[in-house]
C-alpha cells in the first residue's frame, strides 16, 4: 500500500481525535503533517502526506492504516469471509492468506475502493494474487503448471517447501538476493573509503556489519544465504588488503586468523517459528 505520501490530513486528525483528546497536542500534530519541505531554498507546504524523514511519520501512518486498513479488514473477516483469513501488516505492506480464492477476489476488489476512498492505493507491482501454501504444489501439477510461485516480504524470499525428516510442509525464506547485492555493493565501496584505515578498525566494522546481518537474516533454512553473504564480505576485504600497496598479496593463511579474530561464526540466530514463543518459567516454591 502506497501511505505515506498520500495520507489525507483530515482524516489523520478525525482518527486521532478517537484517542486523543488534548486540542493542543491534535494543533501541533496538524502543524507536523504540514510543515512541509524544503526544494531550492525554498519552503513547499504539503496539502497531503506525512513529512519524510519525521520521526512522527510512521507513527502517524499506522495510526492511520489502524483504522482506514485493519479495523475495516477485521469486520469484513467476521462477517463476510467464508474460509479462514490471515493478515500480517508492518508499516505499509501487508500479506494475506486465504483459505478460499473467491474470498482473494472479492476482497482485493473491495480493499480498493476502500483505500481510495482514504486517499489511498495499492502497489500495482507488488499487488498480485498467487497460489502459495500446503496444496498449492500438487494443485499447480494437476493444472500442468510448474512450481509455486514466491513472494518477498520485508528483505525475504517465501518459498513452499517441505521437511526432510517428515516431509510435512513448511515455508522456507531466503534473503532477497537483491537487497543482499545491495548490502555487498555498500560494503564494497565503504572499503575502498576506509582502504587505509588500520586494519583492526576495519575488522571491527566488518564484524558489527555481519553481526547486525546475522541478528536479522539469520533464521532457519537461510544458513547458505548468510554464509554467502559473510564469504563475500570476506572476499570484498582481501581484494582490498591486496591493493593497499605494491607488495606482494596477502597470505591467505594469514588471512583467515584476521578474519576468525573480528567475525563471528556463522549460525542461526532464531528457532523455528514454531518454538519462538514457547516461553518456559521455572516454577517457583510457595511463600511460606
Amino acid at each position: 500500500m502506497c501511505s505515506f505520501d498520500s495520507m489525507d490530513h483530515d482524516w489523520t486528525l478525525r482518527f486521532l481525535q478517537h484517542r486523543v483528546g488534548d486540542k493542543r497536542l491534535l494543533r501541533l500534530i496538524r502543524k507536523w503533517l504540514k510543515v512541509g519541505v524544503a526544494e531550492d531554498g525554498k519552503r513547499v507546504e504539503q496539502e497531503i502526506g506525512a513529512p519524510q524523514g519525521a520521526v512522527i511519520s510512521p507513527i502517524l501512518a499506522n495510526i492511520y492504516l489502524h483504522y482506514v486498513y485493519d479495523l475495516w479488514i477485521n469486520q469484513w473477516r467476521k462477517h463476510n469471509a467464508t474460509g479462514d483469513i490471515i493478515v500480517i501488516r508492518y508499516a505499509d505492506d501487508t500479506i494475506l492468506g486465504f483459505q478460499y480464492k473467491r474470498d482473494a477476489d472479492s476482497l482485493l476488489k473491495l480493499l480498493e475502493s476502500r483505500l481510495a476512498g482514504f486517499s489511498l492505493s495499492l502497489h500495482p507491482a507488488k499487488t498480485r494474487l498467487l497460489q502459495f501454501g500446503r496444496y498449492a504444489q500438487e494443485r499447480r501439477a494437476k493444472n500442468g503448471k510448474g512450481k509455486p510461485e514466491t513472494f518477498d516480504f520485508l528483505g525475504f524470499t517465501h518459498y513452499c517447501s517441505r521437511a526432510i525428516k517428515n516431509g510435512w510442509f513448511k515455508v522456507v525464506r531466503k534473503t532477497v538476493a537483491r537487497r543482499m547485492r545491495v548490502q555487498l555493493q555498500e560494503v564494497k565501496t565503504e572499503l575502498r573509503r576506509r582502504l587505509h584505515r588500520p586494519l583492526p578498525e576495519t575488522g571491527r566494522w566488518l564484524g558489527q556489519i555481519i553481526r547486525g546481518h546475522m541478528a536479522y537474516y539469520a533464521v532457519p533454512d537461510n544458513i547458505g544465504s548468510v554464509s554467502s553473504f559473510v564469504y563475500h564480505v570476506r572476499w570484498l576485504w582481501y581484494r582490498a588488503l591486496c591493493r593497499r600497496s605494491q607488495r606482494r598479496r596477502m597470505n591467505w593463511t594469514r588471512f583467515n586468523k584476521i578474519c576468525e579474530r573480528f567475525f563471528p561464526p556463522v549460525r542461526i540466530m532464531h528457532p523455528q517459528p514454531l518454538h519462538r514463543f514457547d516461553a518456559k518459567t521455572r516454577e517457583r516454591s510457595p511463600v511460606r
